[in-house]
């Protein structure tokens, strides 16, 4: 009778930790032109199906603003994800099937809708008018329905805050001085309306998808200042979850001459206020969000750095860099590395006796469990071939994922699962870092 007692325990367990049903939610985004890729890169809809037995939300990105037809949602790539081309919106929502506990989200943003020159300004001029955004609803709602979403996630485009500088005592000082002035940059003249405009839209899709039981969450990308943008007192309440990209703090394309760890949970020493997942966690706190609807971002991604001789040789970060690393095999974008990626630059027994570019990095661990781990190799004599990287990886994950849990908050997301160990060509076990966070939480 135990036995079987006992038996009937670890099964409820194993449900609940596979399918969410205690409480905490994992979004698990997925970005459909990871199918456009070549070679390794290549991430298709089937690839990603093992992993979804440990989210509770399925997040497909990315779809766009159509400023020339009245700002209606519409997908980026009409040829890959609707049923006139390749069919993606409706791969993912079949997935739902044999995952019946799954909820599958469209994603609306992401900085992926780059067709203009300043891509946010279409999505704040959406704002202005009634008109612009009822067509907007309207199309959501349409598109929504006739693919079988279970909700909209709003990774909401607005204008990106300019990277600040890492300044000593002295430096502040004469900064400080400087803005007596020349006072701040305005990052949007209209902003205080926009705020306004944007818990309208809020509340009116809200209010549209109450019919269907559709859900609606906001992302709130890196560079994004909540205090300008975003009412939390307004906007709580007509969400389902706030997600918080904490991630990408610093950046080889934001900060070309200064590389630093890019998600921290708490704020290392002399660095910027507020890029960190703490931070941003109890600001949000403090004006009032639910803990259970914030959610912390977790990427699954490495970015990178070329050193040069200026560099020095200890790797402790924040250090002077010569712009982006070379550009990752699986993505193309120049510093950036998907989880596969890095763990072969690691050191392990295929790469002990390699040089040159092919030589391993040097890895730094987070006794701490604080700031997260990066690698580094120094320039050879000829000063090439220097790196340095800061990366998530399961460990790291797993901490963030035990900091929500220790807050309380509402859960994780996963950005992105075409970059995690899909293959499992790293340690074994395919989407390691999803694993290792679901583990934590």
């Amino acid at each position: 009778m135990w036995l079987k007692l006992g038996s009937l325990l670890l099964l409820v367990a194993l449900a609940r930790a596979n399918n969410g049903t205690d409480g905490s939610k994992v979004l698990c985004y997925y970005d459909g032109s990871a199918a456009l890729r070549e070679g390794l890169g290549k991430v298709i809809v089937s690839d990603i199906e093992l992993a979804l037995p440990f989210c509770t939300h399925l997040i497909y990105g990315y779809a766009g603003v159509d400023a020339g037809n009245g700002f209606k949602l519409r997908a980026l790539d009409e040829s890959l994800d609707l049923d006139s081309g390749k069919g993606q919106y409706r791969q993912v929502t079949t997935l739902k099937r044999r995952n019946p506990n799954l909820k599958v989200l469209l994603s609306v943003g992401g900085y992926k809708d780059l067709a203009e020159e300043k891509p946010f300004e279409k999505y704040l001029a959406l704002l202005e008018t009634s008109g612009s955004r009822t067509a907007f609803v309207n199309s959501a709602y349409a598109l929504l329905k006739t693919y079988n979403f279970d909700g909209l996630d709003l990774a909401w485009q607005f204008p990106q805050s300019k990277p600040k500088r890492i300044r000593g005592w002295t430096g502040k000082l004469w900064h400080g001085f400087k803005k007596l002035f020349t006072g701040d940059s305005v990052l949007d003249p209209k902003a205080e309306e926009h705020r306004e405009e944007f818990v309208a839209l809020v509340r009116d899709l809200k209010n549209a998808f109450q019919p269907e039981n559709f859900q609606l969450g906001l992302t709130v990308l890196p560079h994004v200042n909540e205090s300008v943008f975003l009412d939390v007192f307004l906007l709580k309440d007509n969400l389902d979850y706030i997600n918080l990209a904490a991630f990408d703090q610093q950046t080889p394309e934001r900060n070309p001459k200064e590389a630093d760890y890019t998600a921290p949970i708490y704020e290392p020493t002399e660095r910027v206020v507020g890029n960190n997942i703490d931070a941003k966690v109890s600001y949000w706190m403090g004006k009032g969000a639910p803990l259970t609807k914030l959610v912390v971002g977790i990427p699954t991604y490495g970015r990178g750095w070329k050193l040069v001789e200026e560099s020095g040789i200890t790797g402790v970060p924040p250090l002077r860099t010569d712009g982006p690393s070379v550009p990752g095999v699986h993505s193309g974008i120049p510093g950036f590395y998907s989880w596969a990626e890095v763990c072969a630059m690691l050191p392990n027994p295929g790469n002990a006796n390699l040089k040159g570019a092919e030589q391993p990095l040097r890895k730094i661990g987070d006794p701490t469990r604080r700031f997260g781990v990066y690698a580094y190799r120094v320039p050879d004599e000829n000063g090439e071939h220097g790196m340095w990287l800061s990366y998530e990886d399961p460990e790291t994950a797993g901490n963030k994922a035990g900091y929500v849990r220790a807050k309380g908050l509402g859960g994780i997301s996963i950005f992105d699962l075409g970059n995690d160990d899909y293959r499992g060509v790293c340690a074994g076990d395919k989407f390691p870092v999803l694993r290792a966070s679901k583990y934590r939480l």
